[in-house]
Formats: C-alpha cells, structure tokens, sequence
C-alpha cells in the first residue's frame, strides 16, 4: 500500500473531474455552391443583414450548440451529429466545451483545435461564431497555453494591471486559436462560502473589488483591435451569494431588490460601462425582480426589464448552457428556447436538440408568440457581432503563426507573477511559514486517483533544499485502513504540509474534501506534529479545520500555484496575498499576515 517513487514520493491509493444595428441595402452575395469534398463555403451571406436568409435560417443563427476542440474522424459519429447541425441546420456557432475522462476535463491541443475549427468554418453556410469560456485564459479548455491561476487569486493578489494584461492575453490567445467569443469574466460577487460552482471562479466578495477587476479585464481585451474578440461577462443578475449548483438545479438568489442593487449588479454595471459585447444569463430564480419561481434565462422582467431597460444594456444577451438542469428539468428543450426568446435573449447556449428549437420557435412565430421582427432583431446583433470580429473578412486561422502567438514565455512570467502574489497566510500560530526545511512531510490531497496535482509541488520543494521530504499521495478513494496507517506513520515527521486540492466543478453539489479525507485531516490535526494546511482551490476549507496551525490560501488549483506555495513554504517569496472573502467566525475581506524572504534567499 505504501511505496516509494521516483520522486521519493510514498503514494497512497488503489490505482495509478433592444438595439438592432442598421442591415445592409445591399441584398445577400450568392456565391456557386461549392463541389463536395471541396473546401469553401457554399454561399455566403452579406454582414449585418438578415435579407438574405429565410426564418429557419434566421433562428438557426440564434443558437450555439457543444463542440470540443479535438480533430475527430470524418466517420465519427459524435461530429456527424455536430456537422449536420453546422451544415444542415446551419446554426450560428459553437461553443469549444472540456471533455471529462475519469473526472478530469482534457485539455485540447492548439494545433488540433484550431485546424478543426478552420475545418468547420469552412462547411459552414454563414461565418460562425466560436466561443469558449476561457475564463483563466485560454489553459481553461486548452494545453501548452500558460496557467494562469483562477480570478479569485487575482483579486488576493489585488494587481489590476495583471488582470488587464490577462485579458488582453486571453484575447491574443482566443483569436490565434480561432475562437472570436470569450464567456468570461466572471462577474459573480461570491459572498457564500457555501455556494458550489462559483467559489475561485470570482474575483472574490467585495462588488467593487469584483467591479474592478470585471472593467480592467474587459479593458485588455478589448486593448487591440486588430485582435477583437467578444466578451460576455455572467452570469447574470448573479451567481454569487447561491447555495446550489443550477447545473444540478434550479438556484435562488433569495435577496431583496436593494441588496442586489448594491451588490450583485455592481461588476454587471461596470462592465456595461466598460463595453461589454455580451451578457450570460444565470439559470437562478430571483424573486425580488419576478415572483415566477423561473430562471433568470426565461424571466422577461430580468432579461428585459432590469438588464434591457434598467441597466440600458443593448448588446448581445446569451444565455448559459440550455442542457442544465435548472432549466432541463422544467422545461421541454423547445419551450426553454422560446421562452428565453422571449424574455430577451438573443443567443441560445448549448441546446442538446438545436433542430427541435428551431421548430419550436418556428411554432411560435406561426402562432404569433413571437414577432418575426423579434428574431430579425436577435439575427442582425448576431450578424452585426460576427462582422466585428472580422468574420467576413476572413473565417480561417493562421496555424503557421499559432506557436508565435502562444509563446508562453512571458505570459507564464505573468500568470507565476499572479500566483505568487495571491498566496494569503490566514492564521500561523506554529510559525510554519516559512519551514524549518528539516523533518517536514508533505500530504496531498487529490480529486482524483488519475490526477498529476501536487507532484509540482513535491518536485518545487525538493528541488528548494528539502531533500528529506516525506511524501504522501492521498484521494477519496483510499480506504480509512490506509488513511489510519498514514496518520501513524505521519505522526513521526517534525512538521506536517498538508495540500488540498478543491476545484470547482459543475454536478458535485459542494467544494468540500470527499470521501474520509476530511476526517483524516483531523486525525493529522490532533497531533502531535503541528500541521499547516495550504488550500489550493476552495479558501473556505479553514472553517472545517479551524484547529490547523497553520492555514494558507492560493485559491488556486494550477501548477502556478504550486509552485508559488512552494516558494511560500520555502520563504524563497514574501507572502503579501490579502483575503478577498471572508471566512465567516475567523477572518475578514482584506485580513492577511504577511511574511517576509527567507534571510539566505532571493525572491524570484
């Protein structure tokens, strides 16, 4: 059970998660249809202009459907499915989503994602949009990009430039890959340390810290022209103070209009002011705006009367993945679809039947629900946003110039910069920061019995002068006999590390160590050696453990965290990281001890 690995590690476990813009006078350009097999479009229709398209066509461009960003087969039935909703059904884009093998989300590679993204383009009728929620950047869905750590270590870190300068990367990045529509930032203000699926997803709990950080994203990103790309904060009226995950079910946000007012659409404010292109609706049922016990996604007094009217938003309303359950449950796919039209959306994400949506907002019109000027408006802001982007101009990417544009040397000096920066010391009663370099063990607590998380970390620290640490490897799925033993055989180091990796992820209901690693920790608590724990991902673990020596927060869970919890270990940094929550009964926004260089060494 226990053994040791090349990197002296002693693993633990059983095997090796409305504005409508003016249309063109000019009638569509009919090009010949190109020969099958052939690259090209068949015809092409003229910017900003629906006259050229039928009302199939028009709402097809309303919708947005999942794709991946890996280079499948032509046979493969997966992407015959996705080509006959490009070719066929000729919708207005698609999302480049994360696969999921054994828990994991699999990052895509450059090359493959952008050649089949300029593969798709080229099928396509009509130029497409192509989004992706790259909200830390582009290592959020795809590899070999840099690590830029989650935005609430952004917000610990408190550096604007460094978050202007990660939007204008993330545009530099989206656009050399192909993709012309971010759904970031994330404009949630968390101030629930219960809520599930936003957590380090936010800028953390302050409205005008979040506001802040919100504008200087939207800033860089739109910083060159030449490079535009679509942002769409979300997920609006917000996500923030929630206890549920609305791909599970339908949240609430159970606050009154005041207190939303003054908190939640403080960043959405922001960003409108600040040129957002879009905004993601939240699949929440807010009652101070509308007493319906329905999402936001299908509420007209939300969409329509605060977004729209209130706070005079005219750009491109999206709605969040139509597939989640908050609305899947309630709702036949169709019905969700022309209820979002007609609470104001002008983009549907995610639909698992585009077809079906299609028919039924075709229904509607028919029937007079909807208005046919209704979904001109939609189609021409679709239209209008891909004119932007340059989509007319040109559909393709560069591939020869793809590994120019993501070079990560100095977009990775910038993400460590950020990372090391957000390390926040909460509490150090044992002074463990920084260590005694002798005698320590190092514990990591995994997601995942296929996760590669800590051994960053391990090799940091080895290399750094601990040449005699322990090492344990630990995931939910190791057995309480196992964990016993480790608590035994841990109980003889002189000081104890121990690394929680907490992500945030859609469908688990809670951010929260899993299995029997919780009660572990406490075991390894109760001594006698003295313990710091270091949270790489959820801050609010400390409310679990509040016995700990030490506590550490890189909110965080990527390898540019390891390594800047490394170095905070270490002392080879200062640790100068603020909270930008509060973990309710132990500490408050902006509390943070601070810790000076190791005397011997050099920060770097």
């Amino acid at each position: 059970m226990l053994f040791r690995g090349s990197l002296g590690l002693v693993f633990v476990g059983l095997c090796a998660a409305a504005s409508l813009e003016p249309a063109q006078t000019r009638s569509a350009v009919r090009r010949p249809a190109t020969p099958a097999g052939k690259r090209g479009p068949a015809t092409t229709v003229s910017p900003a202009s629906v006259r050229g398209l039928s009302l199939h066509d028009r709402i097809a461009q309303l919708l947005m459907v999942r794709g991946y960003g890996d280079y499948p087969s032509s046979t493969d039935p997966e992407y015959q499915r996705f080509l006959k909703w490009i070719r066929d059904d000729r919708v207005g884009g698609f999302i480049v989503a994360g696969r999921i093998r054994n828990g994991n989300v699999i990052s895509a590679q450059p090359f493959e994602m952008a050649a089949f993204i300029n593969r798709v383009q080229r099928v396509a009728r009509t130029p497409l949009l192509v989004g992706s929620d790259f909200e830390r950047g582009a290592s959020a869905r795809v590899a070999e990009t840099a690590r830029f750590p989650y935005m609430m270590a952004f917000g610990a870190a408190n550096d604007l430039t460094a978050t202007k300068e990660l939007g204008k990367t993330t545009a530099r990045e989206a656009r050399a890959l192909g993709v012309n529509w971010i759904f970031a930032p994330d404009a949630d203000v968390n101030n629930n340390p219960d809520n599930p699926i936003i957590n380090v997803r936010s800028f953390g709990a302050s409205p005008q810290t979040v506001a802040a950080h919100v504008s200087a994203f939207i800033d860089g990103a739109h910083s060159d022209p030449s490079r535009y790309v679509l942002v769409a904060p979300k997920h609006f009226p917000g996500h923030g103070d929630t206890a549920e995950d609305s791909h599970m079910q339908l949240a609430k946000l159970a606050e009154t209009k005041e207190r939303i007012e003054s908190l939640e659409l403080v960043p959405f404010r922001a960003a409108i002011q600040h040129g957002a292109d879009a905004v993601m609706t939240a699949h929440l049922s807010v009652p101070a705006f509308d007493q319906i016990n329905i999402p936001a996604t299908l509420s007209p007094n939300i969409l329509t009367g605060l977004l729209r009217n209130e706070l005079g938003f005219s750009g491109l309303v999206v709605t969040d993945a139509l597939e989640m359950q908050a609305i899947a449950s309630s709702f036949p796919e169709g019905e969700a679809a022309v209820r979002a039209i007609e609470a104001g959306a002008d983009v549907l994400l995610m639909p698992t039947d585009p077809a079906a949506c299609i028919r039924a907002i075709m229904a509607a019109v028919a029937k007079g629900r909807i208005t046919r000027t209704r979904i001109d408006v939609s189609a021409a802001k679709v239209l209008a946003a891909k004119r932007r982007v340059g989509l007319y101009r040109s559909r393709a990417v560069n591939l020869d110039s793809l590994s120019d544009q993501l070079d990560e040397r100095k977009t990775d000096a910038l993400a460590q910069r950020v990372a090391n920066g957000a390390v926040t010391l909460v509490k150090d009663t044992r002074h463990l920061f920084p260590s005694a370099m002798t005698g320590s063990c190092l514990v990591v607590l995994g997601e995942s019995t296929f996760t590669q998380r800590g051994e960053t970390l391990a090799t940091e620290l080895q290399r750094g002068g601990m040449r005699d640490l322990k090492i344990y490897i630990l995931t939910p799925a190791v057995p309480d006999t196992v964990l016993q033993a480790v608590v035994q055989d841990a109980s003889h180091c002189g000081q104890i590390y121990v690394a929680a990796f907490v992500t945030v992820a859609a469908n688990r209901g809670n951010v929260a160590l899993q299995g029997g690693l919780g009660s572990f920790l406490n075991k390894l608590i109760a001594g006698p050696p003295p313990v710091a724990l270091i949270s790489l991902g959820n801050p609010y673990l400390l409310r679990e453990f509040p016995a700990v020596g030490a506590y550490a927060a890189t909110f965080s869970t990527t390898t540019s965290s390891e390594v800047a919890a490394a170095k905070a270990i270490l002392g080879d940094i200062p640790i100068t990281g603020t909270l930008p929550v509060s973990i309710p009964g132990i500490a408050n926004i902006g509390d943070g001890l601070r810790v000076a260089v190791r005397a011997h060494s050099s920060s770097n």
